[in-house]
């Protein structure tokens, strides 16, 4: 196969890609954020303790997690197709590449949220703030960096996980490399598809640590002096205290 043959093939790969990884990713984000937070505010000491609301979500949590991609797609097409109205191409594997990446992320984001210092959750709650409020201006903001990476981490595995939906027809480069690498013997586009996909991968894996360092390198310089002063704001002055003697 030629180049000028193997081009507007690997062009609608890397699209179709790009798509499913694309979409599954803020699916994931949007789903596993909240879950995940949730299961440290409903765990031991939690400002939402329910021991038995976390054991469920973490068992929940944990049989989505180690069920293998191949298998979630089998057993997710019923639900795939009343959701798409078909069960082959990109539209349909962004079902289960979410469904399947939800879990995962959900956990990063409850490791993520652990390493929050307790003392900022304690100082917002003796200023009065609620739940919601700890959990917008401290817990999110605070594990930003963290956060960034398990994002990151999350993008690597659904584009292996798109590699796998390709053997049902899904696209992508992962189609490609079966269909056309192995099935035909096309060897040299295999090779060229991998490589397509190992400087995908590094590129992404390099803009996810770049922004994770920057935010970690903001928050370390203007991070403790703001929530200083925000304290020391709502201290009472020293002639306040006297004259409320």
């Amino acid at each position: 196969m030629t180049w000028s043959e193997m081009q507007p093939l690997l062009s609608q790969a890397c699209w179709d890609t790009l798509y499913m990884v694309g979409w599954s990713t803020l699916i994931a984000v949007a789903g596993g954020l909240p879950l995940g937070i949730l299961l440290v505010l409903t765990d031991r000491g939690g400002l939402l303790q329910n021991v038995l609301a976390n054991k469920v979500l973490g068992q929940i949590v944990n049989i989505a997690r180690s069920m293998p991609f191949i298998i979630l797609m089998v057993a997710l097409m019923t639900f795939t197709r009343w959701v798409t109205g078909t069960t082959i191409g990109r539209e349909a594997a962004i079902v289960p590449l979410a469904i399947g990446a939800i879990p995962f992320f959900a956990r990063l984001v409850e490791t993520a949220v652990r390493e929050v210092d307790g003392g900022l959750v304690e100082a917002v709650q003796a200023m009065g703030g609620n739940t919601w409020t700890i959990v917008r201006k401290v817990l999110v903001p605070e594990s930003l960096p963290s956060l960034i990476s398990s994002t990151t981490t999350t993008v690597v595995a659904l584009i292996g996980y798109t590699a796998m939906a390709g053997t049902v027809g899904a696209g992508g480069l992962g189609d490609i490399a079966i269909r056309y690498g192995y099935q035909r013997f096309e060897t040299q586009l295999m090779w060229i598809t991998v490589a397509i996909l190992a400087v995908v991968i590094s590129l992404i894996q390099f803009a996810g640590d770049l922004a994770a360092r920057s935010l970690h390198r903001r928050g370390g310089r203007s991070g403790p002096a703001p929530r200083l002063r925000l304290l020391k704001a709502k201290e009472p002055a020293p002639d306040e205290v006297s004259r409320a003697a």
